[in-house]
């Protein structure tokens, strides 16, 4: 079982990193092979893009943290800090998901013709991703990847909460009970 937990945990960390780093790549390459979508000289595309990396290195640093911890400490419980850390995050990213609206507004009206419809999908693409990313992360798991995954959608019929919202509802219920 330990086996198990330690496994899923790095495949969960590795596969985080893995995006934030072949995302990267990926852009290069397109970017290098489709210049007619303009996408690096489009605000919306650096502004989405550059949420989509934060968010995936947000969820790296949490999947790292629970396995180093379940390494040395054979526990499943994520670091107080690292929840902390996580709190101060969610908050932070509302107001990033804000900035690509204005940035895809500044494109539509500063670019010249004829507009790169092609990149500037591929923006709004990523933003969406990111903000699905943002709910997978902080409130509603969307990703189901496994066996165990699948059997409970399958049983319960709803999706599941979150990691990390279930860590910080931990935390903050036991912070409750410590003020009581």
């Amino acid at each position: 079982m330990k086996g198990h937990i330690e496994n899923r945990l790095k495949f969960l960390y590795s596969g985080e990193l893995a995006a934030v780093i072949s995302f990267v790549i990926l852009s290069v390459l397109i970017n290098q092979n489709y210049p007619d979508l303009k996408l690096y000289s489009l605000f919306s595309f650096w502004t989405a893009f550059l949420l989509l990396e934060f968010l995936l290195l947000q969820g790296t640093m949490y999947w790292y943290a629970k396995l180093k911890r379940f390494r040395n400490e054979k526990t499943f419980i994520t670091p107080e800090k690292v929840v902390y850390k996580l709190i101060k995050l969610r908050k932070i990213n509302l107001l990033l998901i804000a900035i690509p609206l204005f940035a895809f507004i500044y494109d539509l009206l500063h670019l010249q013709s004829p507009l790169p419809i092609g990149g500037l999908f591929i923006a709004l693409f990523i933003y969406l991703f990111a903000i699905l990313e943002y709910i997978n992360y902080f409130y509603t798991q969307l990703s189901y990847d496994n066996i165990s995954d699948l059997r409970y959608l399958k049983q319960q019929r709803a999706l599941k909460q979150a990691s990390i919202k279930r860590d910080i509802n931990r935390l903050l219920h036991n912070n409750v009970k410590k003020n009581l």
